[in-house]
């Protein structure tokens, strides 16, 4: 959806496959390879994948030089750890539910003992409600506990906050909520995914909320991310940070056209990217080509020449710059490389 709304706005554009993208790391700099030939130099990358793919996509975007790319390489492995997450959200003081984590299950149980219930027990890794389970009891949470302890994976315990089955997704795009839906769980189930079933409507979230979800967004280093967030009685908390969302759904219950404003957005912030890294005569030299002379020494415009045959044609930008008449009368100095023509009088 995305890509196809990029088209609207970018010259060419290319849907790559990131399970045929690899990463070399070697002679002290990072060099990406698509289909074993290195990548194309491309002004905007967005890369998007589940968390599978989280160590390759932060390498991927710490290859990237003089590219433009909304999410910063950091932010993959953060959001796809639901650990690393919470920890920065709390470093930023952005309220979530009280978490613990344990060295073991000994260790795990103790907490089990002193805590308040239903309570969740999750996987650091995972989306779409995936790794999530449930216990309304000490001996619910106990069983589990001993079957997550067999698995040798680490895992999370999490209060459980009372939503009657619903939260908040919302997509955030440049420091905004562009839209919003509530996700209901379907009867039976406490996840309000829509992959696992869950319903979504169009909502439109307090000014608080919106600031909680514009704010952890900026906490992980995302310009467009989804945010997961639970509105219950000790108000909006976020649970999740999806970097990846699928925008189906909530284009579907919203009825904006997300992808277009992501697309829009990347647009403009690479063409910004772009014309900030040249070295322009003034401010004002990219409007309309009202050019004002500069006030003081040699000015120095990037860009590619018109070449007519064996000729080359400057472009009326430089026309203007120089302020150059027909009549005049020029000295042209030329070397390998470099040309250099100056005005020495006016012409009869």
């Amino acid at each position: 959806m995305i890509s196809n709304a990029m088209r609207n706005y970018f010259r060419e554009v290319d849907g790559i496959d990131i399970r045929e993208i690899e990463v070399n790391i070697s002679g002290g700099h990072l060099e990406v390879f698509y289909n074993g030939k290195p990548l194309e130099k491309y002004d905007c990358v967005y890369a998007k994948g589940s968390f599978k793919y989280a160590s390759l996509l932060r390498s991927i975007t710490a290859a990237l030089h003089n590219t433009y790319y909304p999410i910063s390489p950091e932010a993959y492995t953060i959001s796809s750890n639901k650990l690393l997450t919470q920890l920065v959200l709390q470093k930023h003081n952005i309220p979530t539910p009280k978490t613990y984590l344990s060295s073991s299950a000994s260790a795990a149980k103790k907490i089990l003992e002193k805590i308040n219930y239903p309570v969740i027990m999750k996987f650091p890794s995972g989306t779409q409600g995936k790794g999530v389970m449930y216990a309304d009891s000490y001996a619910s949470a106990s069983s589990m506990l001993d079957a997550l302890a067999a698995l040798k994976q680490p895992f999370l315990i999490q209060e459980y906050i009372e939503t009657g089955g619903a939260d908040v997704r919302a997509i955030v795009v440049n420091g905004r909520v562009v839209a919003a839906m509530k996700r209901k769980a379907v009867k039976g189930e406490k996840r309000a995914n829509i992959h696992v079933g869950g319903k979504g409507i169009a909502y439109e979230p307090d000014a608080y909320t919106k600031k909680v979800a514009i704010l952890a967004a900026k906490a992980v280093g995302a310009e467009i991310c989804a945010v997961d967030i639970l509105e219950g009685i000790k108000g909006p908390m976020v649970i999740e940070i999806n970097l990846s969302p699928g925008l189906q759904g909530i284009t579907a219950a919203t009825k904006v056209n997300v992808a277009d404003k992501i697309a829009k957005y990347l647009f403009e912030q690479t063409k910004a990217l772009k014309e900030s890294g040249k070295k322009v005569m003034t401010t004002k030299i990219f409007e309309e080509l009202g050019i004002a002379q500069p006030k003081e020494g040699a000015k120095e415009i990037l860009m590619n020449l018109d070449f007519r045959g064996d000729r080359i044609l400057l472009p009326e930008i430089i026309t203007k710059a120089t302020g150059f008449g027909e009549k005049d009368e020029f000295s042209v100095k030329v070397e390998k490389g470099k040309v250099v023509i100056e005005k020495i009088g006016k012409g009869k």
